[in-house]
């Protein structure tokens, strides 16, 4: 039975959702006594933190609608007043509701007296993150969940100016701004002033993103490449960018290259899930690519496979492709007097690397927003498939710039002979074979996520495949860089680091080793990673 509590704040709701949709299903819910689906629904309002607001399309305020995207703004608003901020760029991709959220948005910044501007069509996430800086606007909103499934949309929020004392320059917030905000959105109306004059940006923004990183390429090579875009929004521009830097052998994965928010061919649209890639994979195969290419959705995220003579085509991990990265600007003078960074959870290799070659590094906590922040940024990267090589002027990961210099190295090391797999073994002759890999575990209930956290915590193995326990250090304690989550030694330079993600109700685990072998590596990764299953089991 529906509490009359639970009935009145419902009511009040339907009064002043701006979605007749939404609010008719409310409507028919409370005709049914449906208590479950309005429980569910009215089951507080949806958290707001450093990646914004991310969760499952639905109606009322623990789900992603246009009445909670009208809240947020007018919370938004209220940080921006307090603060002298007094411009923003919004921008969107195509899941669903995101037209309709942007739209919203400009109506409620422009309504309060915000200079507002709205990109002109569903663009990739780095687009908007250039055009915080291009516009030189105080804030910036993209409306995107990235890579979750179609059930969920978000909405990130990106500052250009300093704001309380830190220098955002077009990157997403940090804490404790985040809390700011959200205390604004608690104490935010329900129906907030709404106005259209707003300002939809000329297309010669997107036409300078496309310029500027087609230049980043210095020559281009006969590379046959096989691209997806995952059905989100990158193809078009990532085309237009690889086509100006001279690569016209581009093949697309036509199932998946068309914008389509229920993405047809993968429930999980992120390029890390097992068999998202092997669509284009098969297609590299059939026409005998050099090179396979994978957007996330938002295309703000880049994966890559190769054709490696021991294994057949694969995915290059995520850590893989950083260092590749790194090592190449650094060969071609692209970070002279510049830092590296890269998150604590991706591999210990690059800053190896930038010790061995002079550059300043930085780990940072896990997510971009606290990467793009490194002081004098030439380079940044995360396991995660993100990466940050233009900084100057797209200061968050790049999907689309990090491609176009992997083809840029690729098509060089194919004039002289040579792969992306032979670059990988040179470095680790160099510095040793680091390899990497995850276990994650997928959770309904978020509370499970912390009792297994806190039972490892406690009693963290004594050893790992024969290798014994040297080290537990509990990340919350760092006085530098607290975090939830443990990182454990072991011996033989064996490192696991287990935390929450911070977008995903997962429990994630990373591994690091470093042998002599590539082989060597291979062998004991995969020995440590069976023994942590056990653990986590």
């Amino acid at each position: 039975m529906i509490s009359d509590q639970l009935r009145l704040e419902v009511e009040e709701w339907i009064k002043n959702d701006p979605d007749q949709k939404t609010a008719e299903q409310l409507g028919k819910w409370l005709a049914e006594n449906n208590e479950k689906e309005l429980s569910r629904c009215f089951n507080g309002f949806l958290q707001f933190g450093t990646a914004g607001l991310r969760g499952l399309i639905g109606p009322g305020p623990s789900c992603m609608n246009r009445a909670v995207v009208s809240r947020t703004a007018a919370g938004i608003v209220s940080f921006m007043k307090k603060n002298n901020l007094t411009s923003v760029v919004i921008g969107r991709d195509a899941r669903h509701g995101s037209k309709e959220f942007a739209q919203d948005s400009a109506e409620i910044f422009a309504g309060a007296g915000i200079k507002t501007y709205l990109l002109p069509r569903m663009l990739p996430t780095p687009v908007l993150a250039f055009a915080v800086n291009k516009l030189k606007t105080d804030v910036g909103i993209m409306v995107t969940a990235s890579h979750n499934p179609a059930s969920d949309n978000g909405y990130k929020v990106y500052f250009g100016s300093t704001v309380l004392g830190v220098n955002y320059r077009g990157s997403q917030i940090t804490s404790p701004v985040d809390h700011m905000i959200s205390d604004e959105i608690a104490k935010a109306g329900l129906s907030p002033a709404r106005s259209n004059s707003f300002e939809t940006v000329d297309e010669s923004v997107v036409s300078d993103y496309i310029s500027l990183v087609a230049r980043l390429a210095t020559t281009a090579s006969k590379l046959k490449i096989i691209y997806t875009a995952l059905h989100g929004v990158g193809a078009e521009t990532f085309v237009s960018i690889f086509k100006k830097a001279g690569f016209n052998d581009l093949l697309l994965v036509s199932e998946q290259n068309e914008p389509d928010p229920n993405f047809p061919t993968t429930p999980f649209p992120n390029p890390e899930e097992a068999g998202v890639i092997d669509l284009a994979i098969e297609y590299a195969k059939k026409h005998n690519a050099d090179l396979v290419i994978a957007n996330d959705p938002d295309a703000d995220r880049c994966a890559v496979a190769v054709n490696d003579p021991e294994s057949g085509w694969r995915m290059l991990r995520g850590d893989e492709v950083g260092v590749i990265l790194g090592k190449y600007l650094i060969e071609n003078n692209k970070v002279t007097g510049k830092a590296f960074a890269n998150s604590l959870v991706s591999s210990s290799l690059l800053a190896k690397i930038a010790e061995k070659n002079g550059v300043k590094f930085y780990e940072t906590l896990t997510g971009f927003k606290w990467i793009s922040k490194v002081e004098n940024l030439g380079y940044g990267y995360e396991e995660a498939l993100g990466y940050c090589v233009d900084p100057d002027n797209v200061n968050d990961k790049d999907g689309i710039s990090a491609a176009l210099l992997l083809a840029q190295l690729a098509g060089d090391l194919k004039k002289s002979g040579t792969s992306l797999i032979d670059y990988l073994q040179n470095i680790g002759n160099e510095f040793g074979f680091h390899a990497t890999d995850q276990i994650y575990i997928r959770f309904t209930d978020l509370v499970k996520i912390d009792n297994l956290l806190n039972k490892i915590s406690n009693n963290p193995p004594k050893e790992l495949a024969g290798f014994t326990l040297q080290s537990v250090e509990d990340l919350n304690d760092s006085k530098t860089m607290p975090t939830p989550g443990i990182r454990m030694k072991y011996a033989n330079e064996i490192r696991v680091i287990i935390r929450p993600s911070g977008t995903e109700p997962k429990l994630k685990c990373y591994i690091e080793v470093v042998c002599n072998t590539k082989s060597e590596a291979n062998l004991l990764i995969s020995q440590i990673k069976q023994a942590l299953t056990k653990v986590l089991s």
